[in-house]
């Protein structure tokens, strides 16, 4: 019987997607493997392929369409021997797989959609096969699709064994009516997060403005950090950080790496301060699971990237095991790929920590969000030079970079995320240490 193609989930957080690109067109002939669209998720746009062989008998969802939930069907693919006629107006067979990369598999973040309803099965426990026409007219005359013998293919019930039978109670329609399934209980009510749309722009009718809507990825963003700081309990640690031995240390090595092609920044120096630090200080190298702690053995370090219309946060992993050098490689490929959206799920899912660099736009100090289930983000500002007081109690000029390591307490406590941060610090002030 045809069968239904489903919109995938492509990550753990999508929902909802847009189909960008049809690649194949009604009549074309599929095989496993053979690339059906392009979807974009609230993070990237990415293809999907067939697992099975057939014919595209009908594209349900046109190109560029939007907001497309994930398990609603987006096409009908034909078996052999199956015909456009057979699709009729509601297909209902099960539908088919797809496939979307391994670290894409729907979690409980992403709800699914209902399941289409199952098809009907004979006393004998197997399932009754029928063409969706075919089931339409029986449901209009109240046959029942388990009493008849089907003459299409592979014992198929099409629509003339249908028109040919006599009407007969359905199992459905004679069921009691207390067999029904109970209703679900009520949803819990949204929480407030602002005036109402209308009320904003009621606020603001008159006035000249224009309107953004928002895209997947800004849809996403708002509803994670809205859940962030609603729901997780955000302490913060500031301290000041010197960077003259560092700056120096490497530039001494960007001069012996300049032949390779390598330019180590500032940045790489804080991942790998980072990655050492979750080591030194295991407890604070941990995530948030709902009812318990997982404390994670490798340093796997997200760190944030700007893009248009919003951000990704690609993740590092074994960082702490990874040369200057090879993260260095490393955060450029990923943040280049971030910026045309090519990153694929499971290279900005996971992690425990995160770091957010905003110095290079001039900024001084800031307080970073947390980003569940991560345990802390370090939010990092400029390095600026500044009048301090050495340890021979001599004013002198220094390179000073300010940070604030925000923190879940349900995670980490004061004390723990003090220790941890003082790592960071020594790391960076001793900047040799993390060659060792």
């Amino acid at each position: 019987m045809p069968t239904e193609i489903l919109m995938p989930a492509l990550s753990p957080t999508m929902e909802e997607g847009t189909l960008a690109k049809w690649l194949v067109k009604e009549g074309d002939e599929v095989s496993s493997g053979d690339l059906l669209a392009e979807i974009e998720t609230d993070k990237a746009t990415m293809e999907f392929e067939a697992v099975d062989e057939g014919v595209i008998g009908k594209i349900l969802i046109s190109e560029g369409t939007e907001g497309v939930k994930v398990n609603s069907p987006i096409a009908v693919l034909l078996a052999d021997g199956e015909s456009a006629d057979d699709i009729g107006a509601a297909p209902a067979a099960a539908p088919v797989a797809t496939d979307p990369p391994a670290a894409a598999e729907t979690t409980a973040e992403t709800p699914s959609a209902a399941a289409p309803a199952p098809a009907p099965v004979a006393n004998d426990g197997s399932r009754v096969f029928a063409s969706p026409l075919a089931r339409r007219i029986a449901a209009d005359k109240g046959i029942d699709l388990k009493s008849l013998k089907g003459s299409g293919p592979h014992g198929r019930i099409v629509k003339a064994d249908v028109e040919n039978a006599e009407a007969k109670p359905t199992a459905e329609a004679s069921a009691p009516a207390a067999s029904a399934a109970p209703a679900s209980s009520a949803a819990p009510a949204a929480v407030a997060t602002g005036p109402s749309t209308e009320a904003v722009l009621k606020m603001y009718e008159g006035r000249d403005y224009e309107e953004v809507s928002l895209d997947g990825m800004r849809k996403t963003i708002a509803a994670r950090l809205t859940e962030a700081k609603q729901t997780i309990p955000h302490f913060y640690l500031r301290r000041d950080i010197r960077l003259d031995a560092l700056l120096a240390f490497r530039s001494q090595l960007n001069k012996q790496l300049e032949a390779r092609g390598v330019k180590l920044s500032v940045n790489d120096f804080i991942i790998k301060a980072s990655a050492l630090a979750l080591q030194a200080v295991p407890d604070a190298n941990a995530v948030w699971a709902g009812d318990r702690v997982l404390k994670m053995k490798s340093s796997d370090v997200a760190v944030a990237v700007a893009i248009d219309g919003g951000l990704f946060t690609p993740v590092l992993q074994d960082a702490d095991m990874k040369s200057l050098s090879a993260l260095s490689a490393q955060m450029k490929d990923l943040a280049s790929r971030a910026r045309d959206r090519k990153l694929a799920p499971h290279e900005y899912q996971g992690g425990s920590f995160a770091i957010s660099n905003l110095g290079m736009f001039g900024i001084d100090n800031f307080d970073a969000v947390i980003n569940p289930p991560h345990g802390a983000i370090l939010a990092v500002g400029a390095g600026v030079k500044k009048p301090v007081v050495n340890d021979e109690g001599q004013v002198e000029v220094a390179t000073v970079m300010s940070v604030t390591l925000s923190v879940d307490h349900r995670v980490i406590d004061g004390a723990l995320g003090a220790n941890l941060l003082q790592a960071i610090a020594d790391n960076l002030e001793n900047p040799m240490t993390m060659l060792a």
